[in-house]
């Protein structure tokens, strides 16, 4: 496992680009292979291995493909380390976004 809490963005980014090419190649997939299971385009996966920006599903659907959606799953679980922690998660997950109100001045 890297430790990557001392990284810049674009190191993040250039590892985990480099760890899609090895997982694909390591499963014998040509970029088109993968692309075709994920059901995106080639240049969609061309692009993520060479750090250019894509969606996020076609980031979902390439994991999928290659059977590491567990891995997302767990990106941003909350870290729940104390009962104030639970308390505020929870209240965080209730709150509800409400629209500005007009104002009278138009």
């Amino acid at each position: 496992m890297l430790d990557l809490s001392f990284s810049k963005p674009s190191e993040v980014v250039r590892r985990l680009c480099a760890r899609l090419r090895t997982e694909r190649l390591a499963l014998s997939l040509t970029q088109a292979d993968l692309a075709g299971r994920a059901g995106i385009a080639t240049n969609t996966v061309s692009n993520l291995e060479a750090g250019r920006n894509v969606g996020f599903e076609a980031l979902v659907r390439v994991a999928m493909a290659l059977g590491r959606v567990k891995e997302l799953e767990g990106l941003f679980l909350p870290k729940l380390d104390s009962i104030e922690d639970i308390k505020r998660y929870e209240s965080a997950a209730s709150r509800v976004r409400t629209k500005k109100k007009k104002s009278d001045h138009a």
